[in-house]
């Protein structure tokens, strides 16, 4: 689920692309609303509120009863609805292990690659502090 709510709304239609939706039927949603985000001061410290985010809500129930859960950051009502539906086929035993490579799969290594790609744009403007020995000693 992780993979499919970071994926842009484009990526993840792109790649839903040759997947025929099955009926289904909206149990909830999409809804748009606020969740609180926390943090820790140090990532060890207490707890604290560090504001408010807009998430967007969808669950969707197809024929044969199998549940869709999706949440999604920002307003976008037609991701999160994608993103619930193909939750709900993934969960299939028996064509959900080749619908997550199909589908999920070059997601993560989508996400991944741009994730390295920030660490490397942060890692060229890394400085590294050191102290010489003073010979006080």
């Amino acid at each position: 689920m992780t993979v499919l709510a970071q994926a842009s709304p484009a990526e993840l239609e792109a790649a839903a692309a040759d997947l025929a939706r099955p009926p289904y039927r909206r149990l909830r949603g999409p809804e748009v609303g606020l969740v609180m985000v926390r943090a820790r001061a140090g990532a060890t410290g207490m707890r604290f509120n560090l504001g408010e985010m807009t998430v967007t809500r969808c669950t969707i129930q197809l024929d044969d009863g199998t549940l869709g859960h999706a949440w999604i950051a920002g307003r976008n009502a037609a991701h999160a609805e994608t993103a619930a539906v193909l939750d709900a086929l993934l969960q299939d035993a028996a064509a959900g292990p080749a619908r997550e490579r199909a589908i999920v799969a070059p997601l993560a290594e989508v996400q991944a690659a741009r994730r390295r790609a920030v660490a490397e744009r942060a890692a060229a403007s890394r400085v590294e502090f050191f102290t010489m020995v003073r010979g006080e000693d």
